[in-house]
């Protein structure tokens, strides 16, 4: 644990500068308890008053951890597919404008990034949405913008399966990276302002996605293929072409992501599983899978060092202006030891000012290089004529 006066700094610079983490599946797991349909959310799951078990966040929680803004994630399951999964991302939209209707004093629906640190001096959590899986579009660009017009502000392009104009870092090659109408998703989510999300795509989609975009590019919730070996991290060469495109890598606290041991183990798992005839693909298949092979393959742990070894190679790699925090908080069952909730972003923070890490870089770690690229995507939309 960092020190009281290391930790006092972090929480002292968060008041100053608004921590927006890229990724929070918060609105799918209150979906799994509730159902489709938002009117159905109780108020108690995010009571300003009540930390909530079983779940990563709430309003507590989102306070103690100095959380100024939120890519609240709009997933759709692979499953989900035509016009079941435009109804289902419509549903999750929806669920997101009600929480912020439900909690006007605390979470307010933004836009752009003036508007994100307008809320923040407000005392409000910047509630951004990010569209999770390019299935969810149906091969549409007109849902495409439909949900810009919703306020989805990044769509990431895969989730663990294909679609058919991309490839998923989880799946077998199929077209290469982008084909052509993958190509047109690009251009007009510049054309919109949407942030294109490279979290979850294949490496050759990466670099066909950074070989066309005009605007910067996120990864909302990837760590380092050379610090851990998964599929969902990325590759050094895609690193170092993030300062010519502007982009950033948010690095995320999924422990099959940061941790080599708990990477070894997860590819066990996938492979025992495709054995048995099971697909990995499938995350509730999955999940029931490993319940019961985890009893004779105890699974390795993470921990906020793995992490931080992320964050300084990112850094290291891409330069401190192409970095940023992506927990994926409510999208795993388990999380490093000592980022347990969303309450844990101060010791982080902290940690790396112990490191020697100037205020100013973890500021820009925190949230200003995603709000810069928020205002990057905006100009380059006004340049081509949408914003």
């Amino acid at each position: 644990m960092p020190t009281a006066d290391a930790l006092n700094r972090a929480k002292t610079l968060l008041e100053r500068t608004p921590l927006i983490d890229g990724h929070n599946d918060l609105p799918w797991a209150l979906r799994k308890s509730v159902g489709a349909d938002p009117a159905r959310v109780d108020p108690g799951p995010l009571d300003v008053a009540v930390e909530q078990p079983g779940l990563h966040t709430d309003l507590v929680r989102l306070r103690r951890g100095r959380v100024g803004g939120q890519f609240w994630s709009v997933y759709v399951p692979c499953g989900y597919t035509g016009h079941h999964a435009v109804t289902a991302v419509l549903e999750q939209v929806e669920l997101v404008h009600e929480l912020a209707a439900r909690y006007p004093r605390d979470l307010a629906i933004v836009r752009s990034a003036d508007a994100a640190e307008k809320a923040f001096a407000d005392g409000r959590v910047a509630s951004l949405l990010g569209a999770e899986g390019g299935h969810c579009i149906a091969e549409s660009l007109g849902v495409l913008r439909a949900l810009h017009r919703l306020g989805v502000r990044y769509m990431t392009l895969t989730h663990n399966e294909n679609v058919p104009w991309a490839d998923s870092a989880t799946d077998e090659p199929a077209v290469g990276g982008l084909n052509d109408f993958g190509r047109e998703v690009v251009g007009e989510m510049n054309r919109l302002g949407m942030l294109v999300d490279l979290s979850h795509v294949a490496p050759a989609t990466m670099r066909a996605a950074l070989d066309v975009a005009e605007a910067p590019v996120v990864f909302s919730h990837s760590s380092c293929r050379a610090v851990a070996d998964h599929p969902r991290n990325v590759p050094d060469d895609v690193l170092a072409r993030l300062p010519g495109n502007g982009g950033v890598c948010m690095v995320t606290f999924v422990p099959s992501f940061v941790s080599e041991a708990r990477a070894s183990w997860d590819a066990e798992l996938r492979e025992s599983m495709r054995r048995e005839g099971g697909d990995p693909r499938d995350l509730e298949a999955r999940e029931a899978f490993a319940a019961r092979w985890e009893a004779d393959h105890p699974k390795p742990g993470a921990t906020t060092a793995d992490v931080l070894a992320h964050v300084e190679h990112a850094r290291e790699v891409a330069g401190i202006d192409h970095i940023g925090l992506g927990g994926d908080y409510d999208g795993v069952s388990d999380l490093p030891e000592g980022l347990d909730d969303v309450s844990c972003y101060p010791v982080l923070i902290a940690e790396l000012l112990e490191r020697g890490w100037s205020e100013d870089d973890c500021a820009k770690l925190a949230g200003r290089n995603v709000l810069r690229v928020l205002r990057e995507a905006e100009a380059v939309a006004a340049r081509l004529g949408t914003a």
